[in-house]
């Protein structure tokens, strides 16, 4: 087990948060796609081939570890990673639905919530962490970061509000529905970190077996296989009906070199699949270094999912054509947002 560094943990959160709030990007420029296709093939990275290879090459014998596993940490990891592939499936839609930027606010700041406080309630301890030494601090640091997203959230609204014209007229619009959508992802998001908690003994078995700071890889595979099983099953169906399936197949026409389309599309969905991984790639990095306030590094995570969307938000000009005072607004939420990470960092330390 490594020694606790909280900075060095939330330093590990933020490029967890980087590569999430990155990770929806390539999306845009995929051509000749429907979303089924190009939903199907960033699962297949994000939550299958990227974890196994993560954990194969960071965990010391991953396949004996994980034959080895436990059954209820194991089952329970699953089948809650399977619920949380129906949270992804729904944060997808919502972007279509609401964009990119109100989504993410909307449904990380739930999962925030939910994340951090139901594995405490579940596995218990939830009022003895906060009366640890500096447990005062941490929970400032986590209300903040609430107050953070719920600032972020209405510069949001504003911003919609600021565009309503033009993102009316966008196809597919649909604000109850996307709203809806939003709920259930962030609901849903928190159970993945429940998922993560249940598998908990098998990082500890990987952790014995000589993984170090690696050792959530172990446990990560798992969560991430039953977001995997939804996400394919429920896609495959959905390919098969509305006759999508074949956009894997190359169908060459006069005007388009599609096998060219073919291998850029599956890059860059290849490249999502990728980022989405990564983050937790480092979340579990930073986890292991948060010391007696682990349950933190959800909020942390989460919250700075939040910041950097809002700064890939910013880089892509979606806050281009908005009002001052809803720019004002989102500046002091991000302000606040950086405030909690620097008092939950000084806190868990």
């Amino acid at each position: 087990m490594s020694s606790p560094n909280s900075i060095l943990g939330t330093f590990l959160h933020a490029l967890g948060g980087v590569s999430a709030a990155s990770c929806y990007l390539p999306s845009t420029k995929t051509k000749g796609w429907s979303w089924n296709t190009y939903w199907l093939t960033q699962s297949l990275f994000a939550w299958m081939v990227v974890p196994l290879l993560l954990a194969w090459i960071t965990v010391p014998n991953f396949f004996s570890i994980i034959t080895e596993a436990p059954s209820k940490p194991f089952w329970m990891a699953f089948l809650l990673g399977g619920i949380y592939g129906f949270g992804g499936m729904s944060f997808g839609k919502a972007i279509n639905h609401i964009g990119y930027s109100l989504t993410y606010t909307l449904a990380i700041g739930i999962s925030a919530v939910v994340g951090t406080i139901m594995p405490l309630v579940v596995f218990g301890g939830l009022g003895d962490f906060f009366n640890k030494p500096g447990g005062t601090i941490v929970l400032l640091g986590m209300l903040l970061s609430i107050l953070g997203v719920a600032i972020c959230g209405w510069a949001g609204f504003k911003k919609e509000k600021d565009l309503a014209k033009e993102k009316l007229n966008k196809t597919g619009f649909n604000m109850m529905l996307g709203l809806a959508l939003t709920i259930v992802a962030g609901v849903l998001s928190g159970v993945f970190n429940l998922s993560l908690e249940y598998g908990q003994p098998i990082a500890d078995m990987a952790a014995e077996n000589g993984a170090g700071h690696f050792e959530g890889n172990a446990k990560l595979v798992v969560s991430t296989f039953g977001c995997f099983v939804v996400n394919f099953i429920w896609y495959v169906i959905a390919g098969y009906k509305q006759k999508t399936l074949k956009e894997f197949l190359p169908n060459k026409d006069e005007n388009d070199k599609t096998n060219n389309r073919l291998l850029k599309n599956w890059l860059l969905s290849s490249l999502t699949g990728t980022l989405w991984c990564m983050q937790f790639f480092f979340y579990g990095l930073g986890h292991v270094r948060m010391g007696d306030y682990q349950f933190a590094s959800w909020v942390l995570h989460m919250s700075m999912l939040i910041f950097f969307s809002y700064i890939v938000g910013v880089i892509m000009k979606e806050w281009k054509n908005v009002k001052k005072q809803t720019y004002i607004v989102l500046i002091i939420g991000l302000v606040i947002l950086i405030l909690s990470f620097c008092i939950t960092s000084y806190g868990s330390y």
